[in-house]
């Protein structure tokens, strides 16, 4: 019994008719086991039907990889209902990895040269759809040819076609640099709009194209001209604006075009005011050409007061009601902040105010744009509305506001109060999403303003009476009620309310930040040290201090454990020495990048000098004698001891009765792993004296761009032979322009001396952009496994 075959339609109906997804595969089956049969019947007028049931089943997610060899049958066939269903089956079902797709190739080639305008819009729609490299090199002279057939229609086919080969085989954009000349005259817009794709992809992939179509940019500047100044029009005005697909991608390659070369930035500068200008902006399609036009104002050298105008445009759309053209807004003026800085000020205002955006999103881009605006002149004003925003910002934001006032506090501060006073307010408010580094900042600070110690303690006693969750806030103010404690009960501070705290109001806020659940250990080593330090700074007796001290020597985290038991030993046995020990820190003065440059370099000119200088020929115990001169100040008229006798029983080495010490190891060279945007990744080395299977590894991260990074994490993996313990790193956030960078240590055990490879992956944020990479280092110095 014959089984009636399925229309279609039929197919469609019947699988939308199952109820489950067992019922559907079982139709689905059962149907393609029918139309294999009839691919093997090989019945010629029934084959392009069960082809495109085929296709569907594959668009369903079916396997319909037996369909492939009926695709070229139906390619090579002379009926036009074949061929449109043959070419549709080859473009879903064949790609660069079957062999099969190769076998097209000459059919394509006829129906190319045929002349048959429909024929010829299926195979070039194929095969700029999965032509493979080798296709594309025997193709390419017919498409060159097509691209100035008079019919429209096989042109339009035949310019996608050029950019796909393109792309495949950039070496063959000589072949159609030619035909793109000539392609410029047209007058249809569709036409035109390809032209110009194909021509950013030859400049894009070509050096000498570049330079061969600048030439045209007078040419462009008119086409985008006339469409600036054409009227309505129904066939291309979209919104009341002239064909904007066209004067965007025209845009775009001027962009291309004009990019480090003066003369034709100085021929599109006109064009671009006046389309900056006469632009309807009311309309979706009318800010889209003025976003291209922003852009390309930017990449090229224009003039200046073109780029006010440009960031002026950026200002407006950051007043429109749609969140997209914010967000772009935003986006835009954080990549111009850097260049045209004083511009972008003008509308500090309008991006605060985008500070209190509902979404998140734009908030984000806000508080980065906000951020990138501080400079010394609007600190304060900035820092004030920055804080503002911390109270009240999502807690995905916190970290990233409470990082960025920290850094742009450093950078700016007019005066050392407002910036303990700026780094108090971000610690009290969002103490727990502050950078790791921001306690010892703090503390730095407080300890090299010596005429604001009283001010400092009376604020963070204050503050710590309030509120002891904040742990950032509660280390500082312990660290600091320890140091000046005595300037707190005197209540020598004029500058803020006087205080009148009594030693044990103090003894008892540190015993509650002890005792509190919150407290983490490093916090409890904080206060416990603070009392011990207070123990010499109070008046009274200390026998409570003692007994807080030798109740936490059997605590259970042993760190505060040793702590305890040595500050009880320091009570009972060197009871005598304790003023000593604990008296105040000295005064730290903060060396910046400036002083650090200068010591690095008068450190080098002193080396430079010394071996310039002629060394005295000295026997060998002299020298030997000359190394234990630790302090290298003996004047030089000072009378040297005698040179002791050569004899084995007077040297130095005798007289310590040391075996001979062997040289230093050399010093391993650094390596510079990672480099992108910027962003530079360099690891040094070194191997302790006493553990040869140790090997430290310290890892830099600078950052010489014009954008932070943020959320910067470095993880990394070893072989299983290696034991691998990663520290804490120094923070999260690299400053731009050569700021502080991130350093962290890594501790690799290698007891095998195996050799080593590591394996990094590397996150973060960097110019409005979430980065990642994974990478291996196979190319470390021997010195770091033998």
């Amino acid at each position: 019994m014959v089984v009636p075959l399925l229309k279609l339609q039929d197919l469609i109906e019947e699988i939308r008719r199952a109820k489950t997804q067992a019922q559907e595969r079982e139709v689905i089956q059962k149907e393609c086991a029918h139309i294999r049969a009839s691919f093997r019947d090989g019945d010629p007028l029934q084959r392009h039907r069960q082809l495109a049931k085929l296709l569907y089943v594959h668009m369903l997610g079916y396997p319909a990889h037996f369909g492939q060899m009926e695709c070229l049958k139906l390619i090579a066939s002379p009926r036009f209902t074949d061929k449109r269903v043959g070419y549709l089956g080859a473009m879903l079902l064949l790609d660069e990895r079957h062999d099969a797709h190769l076998l097209i190739t000459n059919s394509i080639k006829n129906d190319l040269s045929q002349g048959i305008q429909p024929v010829q819009g299926l195979a070039l729609c194929t095969l700029s759809t999965m032509g493979s490299a080798e296709m594309c090199r025997d193709l390419a002279t017919e498409v060159e040819k097509l691209l100035l057939q008079p019919s429209p229609y096989v042109r339009k086919k035949a310019i996608p076609t050029a950019v796909h080969m393109i792309r495949k085989v950039p070496e063959l954009s000589d072949i159609f640099l030619p035909p793109c000349a000539k392609l410029l005259h047209e007058r249809h817009h569709g036409i035109l709009l390809g032209t110009i794709t194909l021509i950013m992809e030859l400049c894009e992939r070509n050096p000498a194209a570049l330079r061969h179509f600048r030439k045209v940019v007078p040419q462009l500047v008119q086409i985008l001209r006339m469409l600036v100044t054409t009227g309505y029009s129904t066939e291309h005005s979209i919104s009341g604006v002239s064909d904007p697909f066209l004067q965007v991608q025209i845009l775009r390659l001027l962009r291309i075009l004009g990019r480090n070369h003066e003369e034709s930035s100085e021929t599109m500068n006109d064009l671009l005011a006046q389309v900056a200008t006469n632009t309807d902006t009311s309309r979706n399609a009318g800010n889209a050409v003025l976003f291209e036009t922003v852009l390309t104002i930017m990449d090229i050298r224009s003039a200046a007061g073109l780029r006010v105008l440009a960031v002026n445009i950026l200002g407006r759309f950051l007043l429109n009601s749609d969140k997209n053209i914010r967000y772009v807004a935003l986006t835009s003026l954080l990549r111009l902040v850097q260049s045209d800085h004083n511009a972008v000020q003008r509308h500090r205002p309008t991006v605060v105010e985008c500070l209190r955006e509902t979404d998140a999103s734009l908030s984000r881009r806000a508080l980065e744009l906000s951020l990138a605006l501080v400079n010394s002149s609007n600190v304060r004003a900035m820092t004030q509305e920055l804080q503002a925003f911390l109270e009240s910002s999502p807690l995905d934001l916190r970290a990233d506001c409470a990082s960025g006032i920290l850094l742009a506090a450093e950078r700016f501060a007019p005066t050392k109060r407002w910036h303990i006073d700026t780094i108090l307010h971000v610690l009290i408010t969002a103490g727990a999403h502050v950078r790791d580094d921001a306690v010892a900042n703090l503390t730095q600070l407080i300890g090299g303003a010596q005429e604001l110690h009283a001010y400092s303690v009376c604020r963070l006693y204050s503050a710590l009476a309030e509120d002891i969750s904040q742990q950032p806030l509660v280390q500082v103010a312990a660290w600091c009620i320890g140091e000046y404690g005595d300037l707190l009960l005197e209540g020598s501070c004029e500058e803020v309310e006087p205080l009148q705290v009594e030693e044990e109001e103090v003894l008892a806020l540190l015993e509650k930040v002890l005792q509190s659940q919150m407290s983490l250990p490093a916090t409890r080593g904080y206060a416990l040290t603070a009392l011990m330090k207070l123990s010499t700074r109070l008046r009274g007796d200390n026998n409570r201090i003692r007994q807080v001290v030798s109740i936490y020597g059997s605590c259970l985290d042993v760190e505060l454990q040793q702590r305890a038991v040595e500050y009880n030993t320091l009570f009972r046995k060197y009871d005598h020495m304790r003023a000593a020990i604990l008296e105040k820190m000295p005064l730290v003065e903060r060396g910046g990048p400036q002083v650090d440059e200068e010591a690095k370099e008068s450190k080098e000119a002193v080396q430079v000098s010394k071996a310039a200088a002629p060394v005295p020929t000295e026997p060998q115990a002299s020298k030997l004698l000359d190394l234990l001169d630790l302090l290298d100040d003996t004047p030089e008229d000072a009378q040297h001891p005698p040179p002791l006798d050569p004899s084995p029983g007077g040297t130095l080495v005798h007289l310590l009765d040391l075996p001979c010490a062997l040289p230093p190891p050399a010093p391993i060279p650094n390596l510079k792993v990672f480099e992108r945007e910027g962003v530079q990744l360099n690891l040094s080395f070194t191997r302790p004296p006493g553990s040869p299977a140790l090997l430290l590894v310290t890892v830099t991260t600078t950052n010489s761009s014009e954008g932070d990074v943020t959320h910067f994490i470095c993880q990394a993996a070893v072989p299983k032979s290696f034991q691998l313990q990663l520290q804490a790193p120094s923070g999260n956030t690299v400053p731009a322009w050569g700021g502080l960078p991130i350093t962290q240590l890594f501790r690799i055990l290698n007891p095998n001396k195996a050799p080593l490879r590591l394996k990094l992956r590397l996150t973060y944020n960097h110019l409005g952009q979430s980065v990642q990479e994974i990478f291996e280092v196979n190319n470390l110095p021997v010195e770091t496994w033998q």
